[in-house]
């Protein structure tokens, strides 16, 4: 194993085979001088035979230390992937400190375009009070899954991967891979929005006379902004990808640049912040009544203006009136009825305005921005001059804006995504990653409180700054210029959303080439540098489809979802390894619990359905198809996942509750252990009773298949391991649900023993066994074969284990047929425990038979009431919820005939001859060592056939086979007494017992076949072997009479106990 997950000398990795480079990442067994080396250590003589599994500590130890993770850039793929490139050159140590490798990269990821475009407008309509429980939801949530993070950063060495490789490390492949793709997902969105943000501060703030697109109406310019947002978002898209596909150098060398621009603006809204408690920016806001105008629509803030000595009508005038008119019976009523004022837009920090910013004031869609302390009289206005006033785009409520805001919470992973450039990640991580929560939770609480203390109320609600001759709101507060903040958001929101689509496709492509999603595989390829060209290019359709939607406030909830969902599944990893205490969960830091990994899953689920419960389950419905995609078609993996713990506990506490005593009648099962046999080839030989346990299970209860290997078991070791696969793999054919055990005995009757009292697990063991018919035990002269069958039987009665066997097992359906018609014929002959009336109710359950109707006989007696018997048996079925039809066969004394007297006149000459025919001791030795010599490769026997009598191997050099004096004589006694013998065997008179048993199962097989001919199956009372030993060959030939001439039989017996019942 070690060999086939280490990193060979070539610089190759074995990705996507199941066995991962974080299993073995120290031992290299491809080292041939090494290895000589370590074989020949004198001091370890000891050892040196196991020293290829086993490495010395030294060589441990130097492979540790010179193990680096470094995250494999384009420089590292180059050097990998070219055919050129003879020998691996030793990469570049990681150097990165907290600060430069995870604390600024999470500055720069959480902060972003909502801080500046979004939460001026989220504390004007929440109110101060609800924006800061928003901004405590969203802090805390993305805190609790930083401390969850941490954990599992710093429980080893988390290579490059981020959020993706940690949780399908903890949480196993199909979680890793639904929340992996769900991350992507978040990530893709993420850069649509940051170019949406890029492209309305480029619109509407910095040119936006460079719109394509516009409305005739001035109350309808929602259509045509989209639409430029459409063209301006796809044109972006397109550049930034082509910056991406040239080269990600370019992108990190700007991303300081950035970073820069993000600090720069929020220094300098706390600089305008301080600077407004005695010099308030000059933003004078004009109202109507208690209505907000659009500035940008006129000139000077009132009716009329004074030219000269005349009083002329001002712009404003000519809006709401006919042109040149001033008269105001032709202006609009609300305008005539109300006076225009104009108050100040910034009052300032000492102004007291918080009082009226404090409580929401959520508006519905097209409703009007107005000022609650204005004086104003409510008349009729045109609906012409709509577009005059201030109105709000959208409707909004308090779980909208979560869903808008959670988006400037997340980023917390860039820190552990750059774990292989950290010096010390297992420190850097949780320190860095937890400092920028904190900084940035501080810098959103303390802008809520500032911008509700500075910025006048309607201000705050107004998006997109209307009333502020269309400056970004958050501008108007900066100092020095709105124009800082107006750039610098631009350019930040450029550089996240570059970092967003250079992030993405490398995540896809770490799940593509972990090769859990098998139509996923195209996309780990890429370019000759290790570029994910192919990635790049899905990422790009993927974050064009968030740009057609074109509206910040739609798309910020969707990328919610999924970032939800992944931080959902980081707290649900760290709870996990931390309630199941596994052996390997020590993660450094120590400052985490299972209830806080418990309660930040909690918040993260109540805020995926606050935020939006539509998006949610569309979430939640995109990770539950790719777990079961994963689930039923993906690569199987072992990555040591907490899931498989977790079932392991699970499993454990399961079998300690079903230890507490037997199941009830009701609920019993039959749980099989299915004795297969196996040929010389390790292939199974009748794969059919396979077939017929998983029709008889339909994937329920437990299912044991094994198997006896003859021979030594450390000589047999690998051919058991061998059968067990040949095993697995046509259980998997008949989709057999259940487990496989093959054991190694020197006897194969003594190994079935061996399985019989062993397998399973506490309440989970078998209760019934299901093994084959020995055919051809007539014609062979070896009688191992039927006195193995005839062992197994007793040993499962002694068990108290039902036994079922099928026979004519070749001609059972496979699970492709269907019967369509015909019946399920049940004889009951002797009560034993109900068996025969459960085994076809569950066979009904399967496809195969569920056409097939149930009809049970069974056999009455000269003294029996036969009409009595036939209501009896109905009530019981009735009560049992059994539809059956019942026949009572009446079988009335007769004489014994003369057939069945012959017939078991044959039986016992039959064996009476073969007991004589014994061959002579040398002979005998001779054809033993000639089949040991011509089988000796193969040390596989069979469950039928087994060396039970025991064979002394002589020395070849004793078999000498030289007729001496005594030799001669002996065989021509032999001679001499041989037709003595056959005149024995002429006068034989029948044992008087076995005439009436063969006279039993002559009537009952006459009585069967003449009314069971044509079933589709039979089942039927199994008679227990005789208590005396020597009658054992005669009880497989009664078998076989009761049997005779019909195509599908399962002869069954209970295991002793009742198995069905008539109460609820």
């Amino acid at each position: 194993m070690l060999a086939d997950s280490a990193v060979s000398s070539s610089g190759t990795q074995n990705t996507g085979h199941g066995n991962h480079k974080e299993d073995s990442p120290f031992l290299n067994s491809s080292d041939a001088a090494s290895k000589k080396n370590d074989f020949y250590d004198r001091n370890l003589a000891l050892f040196e035979e196991e020293l290829d599994i086993r490495p010395k500590v030294s060589s441990l130890l130097s492979r540790l230390v010179n193990y680096t993770n470094i995250t494999q850039g384009a420089k590292e793929h180059e050097e990998e992937e070219s055919a050129e490139a003879s020998r691996r050159k030793t990469p570049k140590s990681p150097n990165m400190g907290t600060l430069m490798g995870v604390y600024l990269p999470c500055l720069q990821n959480i902060f972003g375009v909502i801080l500046f475009l979004r939460l001026t407008w989220i504390v004007g309509m929440a109110g101060i009070v609800q924006s800061l429980l928003i901004v405590l939801m969203c802090c805390s949530c993305t805190m609790l899954t930083a401390i969850s993070m941490s954990a599992i950063a710093t429980n080893g060495v988390v290579p490059a991967g981020g959020a993706y490789f940690m949780i399908s490390r903890s949480l196993g492949p199909e979680f890793g891979g639904a929340v992996g793709l769900c991350f992507y997902l978040g990530t893709t969105f993420a850069s649509a929005m940051y170019i949406l943000g890029a492209i309305e501060i480029f619109l509407k703030y910095l040119v936006p006379q460079a719109a394509i697109f516009h409305d005739t109406e001035p109350h309808r310019s929602d259509s045509a902004m989209l639409n430029n947002m459409r063209v301006y978002g796809s044109l972006c898209l397109s550049l930034m990808a082509v910056v991406v596909f040239v080269g990600v150098k370019y992108v990190n060398k700007l991303a300081s640049l950035f970073l820069a621009c993000v600090i720069i603006s929020i220094v300098a809204i706390y600089a305008g912040a301080i600077k407004s408690v005695t010099h308030p920016p000059e933003f004078p806001i004009c109202m109507l009544g208690n209505r907000t105008l659009v500035r940008d629509r006129f000139d000077v803030c009132a009716k009329t203006i004074i030219k000269g000595n005349i009083t002329a009508p001002s712009q404003l005038w000519d809006k709401f009136c006919l042109p040149g008119n001033m008269s105001s019976a032709h202006c609009d009523d609300y305008f005539i009825q109300n006076n225009v004022t104009e108050i100040q837009g910034i009052p300032g920090l000492g102004s007291g305005i918080i009082r009226d910013n404090m409580w929401g004031n959520y508006l519905e869609k097209g409703e009007l921005l107005e000022k609650a302390g204005l004086q104003s009289v409510n008349a009729h206005g045109a609906l012409e001059n709509f577009g005059m006033y201030v109105s709000a785009d959208i409707a909004t409520s308090f779980t909208l804006l979560v869903g808008i805001f959670f988006p400037s919470a997340t980023g917390i992973m860039a820190g552990s995504n750059r774990s292989g450039d950290l010096k010390d990640a297992q420190k850097s991580i949780p320190v860095g990653t937890i400092l920028a929560i904190t900084t940035t939770s501080l810098v959103y609480f303390s802008s809520v409180v500032l911008f509700g203390s500075c910025i006048e109320g309607v201000v705050l609600r107004d998006k997109f700054g209307d009333a502020v001759k269309k400056n970004l709101v958050v501008g108007t507060l900066a100092w020095p210029s709105p124009w800082v903040i107006v750039i610098g958001s631009f350019f930040s929101t450029v550089g996240a959303g570059l970092q967003s689509l250079t992030g993405a496709p490398r995540l896809l492509q770490a799940i593509a080439k972990d090769n859990i999603i098998p139509f996923l595989r195209v996309f780990g390829h890429g370019k000759t540098n290790g570029e994910p060209t192919w990635a790049l290019l899905l990422t790009g359709l993927i974050a064009e489809l968030g740009i057609l939607i074109a509206s910040l406030d739609m798309v910020a909830p969707i990328l919610s979802m999924f970032f939800l969902m992944c931080y959902l599944f980081v707290n649900l990893a760290c709870a996990v390894q931390t309630l199941l205490r596994t052996p390997n969960w020590r993660p450094r830091f120590k400052y985490y619990h299972w209830a806080l990994s418990f309660l930040g899953m909690s918040m993260c689920l109540a805020l995926m359905f606050i935020s939006s419960w539509y998006y949610a389950i569309v979430a939640m419905g995109i990770a539950g198809m790719i777990y079961k995609y994963i689930e039923y078609q993906g690569a199987e993996k072992e990555w040591g996942d907490g899931i498989r713990g977790l079932s392991l506990s699970a499993a454990r506490y399961a079998l300690l509750r079903l230890e507490a005593g037997p199941p009830h009648t009701k609920n019993w099962r039959p749980q099989l252990l299915v004795l297969l046999k196996l040929d010389e080839d390790l292939h199974v030989k009748y794969p059919r009773l396979l077939t017929f346990a998983s029709q008889l299970k339909a994937g329920k209860g437990l299912t044991i298949v094994g198997s006896v290997i003859h021979g030594n078991f450390l000589d047999s070791y690998g051919e058991m391991q061998a059968a067990e696969q040949a095993i697995k793999n046509m259980m998997e054919i008949e989709r057999v649900k259940g487990f496989c055990q093959v054991v190694v005995a020197y006897k194969v009757r003594e190994g079935i023993v061996h399985l019989i009292q062993s397998c399973g697990l506490g309440g989970m063991k078998h209760n019934t066994v299901v093994m084959g018919w020995p055919y051809g035990w007539r014609q062979s002269e070896d009688p191992r074969a039927w006195k193995t069958f005839i062992n197994t039987v007793r040993c499962t009665t002694a068990a108290q284990l039902a036994l079922m066997v099928p026979k004519n097992v070749s001609f059972y359906p496979s699970n492709h047929e269907r019967f369509t018609d015909g019946n399920i014929d049940v004889w009951w002959i002797v009560h034993d425990g109900g068996m025969l009336m459960l085994l076809p109710f569950l066979l009904k359950q399967h496809k195969v038979w569920r056409k097939c109707k149930m009809r049970i006989f069974t056999v009455a007696q000269m003294d029996d009431n036969s009409i009595q018997m036939k209501k009896d048996l109905a009530t019981f079925l009735y009560q049992l919820r059994i539809e059956a039809e019942v026949e009572v066969v009446e079988m009335h004394d007769s004489d014994i005939s003369a057939y069945t007297y012959e017939r078991t006149l044959m039986m016992e000459q039959r064996s009476q001859m073969l007991r004589q025919m014994r061959l002579s001791s040398a002979e005998r030795q001779r054809e033993a060592q000639l089949v040991k010599d011509r089988h000796s490769l193969v040390r596989m026997g069979s469950l039928y056939s087994d060396e039970e009598e025991e064979i002394v191997e002589a020395p070849p050099e004793k078999l000498q086979m030289t007729w001496t004096r005594e030799k001669c004589e002996a065989e021509r006694r032999n001679k001499n007494n041989a037709p003595e013998n056959f005149r024995e065997l002429i006068s034989l008179k029948p044992d008087q017992s076995n005439v009436r048993r063969m006279h039993t199962a002559v009537k009952l097989n006459e009585v069967i076949v003449n009314r069971s001919h044509d079933a589709r199956l039979v089942l039927l009372n199994m008679p227990g072997p005789p208590r005396n030993t020597d009658g054992d060959e005669n009880y497989m030939e009664f078998l076989e009479v009761l049997t005779e001439g019909l195509e599908r039989v399962l002869l069954v017996r209970g295991g002793g106990r009742e198995v069905i019942t008539i109460y609820s």
